[in-house]
């Protein structure tokens, strides 16, 4: 395929925006090469500004389960812009989308809404501070967030090791309150909680981890998290980010019958356009500014464009009866089809699978946790990587992203895929 004019756009874009992108995985550093510029989209399908059509399993990172450019989701966008694209003040279709993600979502009684899902997480964490009166928290390992200071720790070895920032412009005032465990290991968790006691306000974790590559909850590692939280008097934050409105209606918490205390979300409930929420029970939520002392505010917070297109996709996926169980099984198909090829081919790999999430690692052991996903083969996800762009399949750019399968994927694509996976492995 030729990318003349996507070279020449991030060249141009190189001068004006910092690394030519406004989000770094997008500038291709983890593969090499330059980055593909998007002209349109159109179900299973990206057209980029060189003319190639691409199959697509990024999908937005997640929330385009039902395909760009979802009709009803497009009509409902186009139909408030028209009266409007922002107030700053109560509409009802917020509180129409409110209800309707209460309705779906286990253990939450009220939502708020905000822009992003790092701003979620962040609020999520200022609530739990908040309610608990304490000032630690602990994340996992490979759990991303958000980009919020409390999140972009790295944390040294040893249960009471404080954690130290990995990015400049994170204070070590902010650090030392973020502990940092190992995600499926509740061994690490209880030791934090022992050499932290009484000082943890919450635990934040990613139900199925989706951005050191799909991690699924082992030996009932959610389970142990609520029995610890729990006896601790920890709240329980589940980034469901990703996983909500996608693994089921109710998300992960539906799909694993374990509850979060706080439960933050992005992506979908927004129909692909900039927004999050996170939810809570009466007595947490009732914490948060006006009824409360915890402030949290934003203009655009509710903005009508988003609660439509939200609306719209949640609608969708709530009378879908069907949705969950196509997904999961398309998924699956591409899974037993990737494997079968790459065995053929002799390429050391390992699949994880959850749902509508998947990904393949280039590593001999399972991958259950961010050190067993780092040690996955680099240099031999790079070739992939390029290989399938080449054949006109689009995956993330980066060895440590979920494929996200969408609804308009039809098994012919999902063949193509396979056929593609088993051209670029003969050459691996």
């Amino acid at each position: 395929m030729i990318y003349k004019r996507s070279s020449a756009l991030f060249a141009e874009a190189e001068q004006v925006i910092p690394g030519g992108v406004n989000s770094p995985v997008r500038a291709f550093k983890g593969v090499g090469g330059t980055p593909i510029f998007v002209k349109e989209a159109k179900g299973a399908y990206l057209y980029d500004e060189d003319g190639n059509r691409l199959i697509d399993y990024i999908n937005s990172w997640g929330p385009m389960i039902l395909g760009h450019a979802y009709k009803p989701v497009v009509d409902a966008v186009v139909e408030k812009a028209q009266k409007g694209t922002s107030f700053g003040m109560p509409t009802q279709i917020e509180t129409e989308i409110a209800q309707m993600a209460v309705n779906m979502v286990p253990n939450i009684d009220k939502i708020r809404f905000v822009n992003s899902g790092t701003e979620a997480c962040m609020s999520a964490i200022r609530l739990a501070r908040g309610y608990t009166g304490k000032d630690k928290i602990i994340k996992f390992a490979g759990c991303y967030h958000g980009h919020s200071d409390s999140f972009l720790i790295q944390a040294g070895s040893g249960a009471s090791t404080f954690g130290t920032p990995n990015s400049p412009g994170v204070t070590q005032g902010t650090a030392k309150d973020t502990l940092l465990a190992t995600y499926n290991d509740i061994s690490s968790v209880n030791a934090l909680i022992a050499a932290n006691k009484d000082e943890i306000a919450c635990i934040i974790v990613e139900p199925v981890a989706g951005n050191m590559g799909c991690i699924p909850p082992k030996n009932n590692f959610l389970e142990a998290l609520r029995t610890v939280c729990d006896a601790n008097g920890i709240l329980l934050v589940f980034d469901e980010v990703m996983t909500g409105f996608r693994l089921a209606k109710g998300g992960a918490q539906e799909l694993y019958g374990v509850y979060g205390d706080i439960v933050c979300f992005g992506k979908v409930i927004g129909g692909g356009l900039p927004v999050g929420a996170f939810g809570a029970r009466h007595e947490i939520m009732n914490y948060l500014a006006p009824l409360g002392p915890v402030y949290q505010a934003g203009t655009l917070s509710g903005n009508p464009l988003a609660m439509a297109a939200g609306l719209a996709m949640l609608t969708s996926l709530n009378t879908d009866e069907g949705i969950f169980e196509r997904l999961a099984e398309k998924t699956k198909y591409l899974h037993e089809g990737m494997s079968k090829v790459l065995e053929a081919n002799n390429v050391v790999h390992t699949i994880n699978r959850v749902g509508s999430m998947i990904s393949v690692h280039f590593a001999e052991e399972a991958v259950n946790d961010f050190e067993g996903s780092a040690k996955g083969n680099n240099d031999t996800f790079k070739a992939f990587f390029h290989g399938m762009l080449h054949e006109g399949v689009y995956i993330a750019p980066s060895a440590f992203e979920t494929w996200f399968i969408t609804d308009a994927l039809s098994y012919e694509d999902l063949d193509f895929t396979i056929k593609a996976i088993d051209t670029v492995s003969k050459q691996l």
